[in-house]
């Protein structure tokens, strides 16, 4: 991939000033990572949730060293009703307030459905799909004080068909209906609730669910020639939850450069 196709970092606008932000499966080097360290650069207060430990502290720490906003975290499985609901009151006592949920947690892999185990579909489904509803369930009455925003991560395979992702393009395509359906029960209390829809952002964690066939293969897909930098996907979830998307609520906005 040529360096000469990867666009300029984003300067700052400071548009998300004292703006409380909370994101799921953030710790790592991918998209909720990218989100959080854009947000912080737009001057907002962040806290993030992650699975494992050792990576949440050390990315808490390293997003710290940027002297920017407020950073917090704690662990969260997001298959758990009692720790999502218990990540959400942490969130809200460090931050006062909820203007921002940003939904990342998600889990994919590679199976046939023919060779489909109950225990891999199940899992997917619980954590992708099921997670993002339990969030979203717990923080509803905190965005409702703010008028706040809710941004999903789906994924361009909840509209177009790959071999072995029935499973992650099943629950993605539920991301997006519950986004939908979501939307319209939250508009009267002034909450938005919008979705982005990914083809391919590369990160190193990427390898331990897809094979490297199959993200060359992605990749020779998109016209641009090249997969997404995951600040690029975080550029467009700030977009979702800005005052700029202000008349925008359940739609899934596609990230991609792939063919039709």
């Amino acid at each position: 991939m040529s360096e000469k196709n990867i666009p300029n970092y984003p300067t700052s606008s400071d548009q998300f000033r004292n703006k409380n932000i909370v994101i799921t499966a953030a710790a790592g080097s991918g998209i909720g990572y990218a989100t959080a360290k854009r947000y912080l650069e737009e001057g907002g207060n962040v806290f993030i949730s992650d699975l494992h430990e050792e990576r949440l502290k050390t990315c808490i720490k390293e997003l710290q060293d940027l002297n920017l906003g407020r950073i917090d975290g704690c662990l969260c499985n997001v298959t758990s009703t009692e720790e999502v609901n218990e990540m959400i009151l942490k969130a809200s006592d460090y931050l006062e307030t909820i203007d921002v949920l940003v939904n990342n947690a998600g889990l994919g892999g590679q199976n046939s459905l023919e060779e489909m185990p109950d225990d891999v579909w199940n899992n997917i489904i619980d954590v992708t799909l099921n997670g993002t509803m339990r969030v979203m369930r717990a923080s509803i009455p905190y965005l409702k004080k703010t008028g706040g925003v809710i941004v999903n991560n789906a994924s361009v395979l909840g509209w177009r068909a790959q071999r072995d992702q029935t499973h992650y393009a099943a629950a993605k395509a539920g991301v997006m209906a519950l986004t939908r359906c979501t939307a319209v029960e939250l508009a009267e209390y002034d909450i938005r609730v919008n979705a982005v829809a990914p083809s391919l952002a590369l990160n190193p964690h990427l390898s331990k669910t897809s094979s490297d066939e199959l993200i060359s293969s992605l990749i020779s897909k998109e016209v641009l020639g090249r997969a997404a930098e995951p600040w690029e996907i975080a550029n467009i979830i700030l977009f979702l939850s800005s005052e700029q998307s202000s008349f925008m609520t359940g739609e899934v906005l596609s990230a991609s450069s792939q063919r039709a």
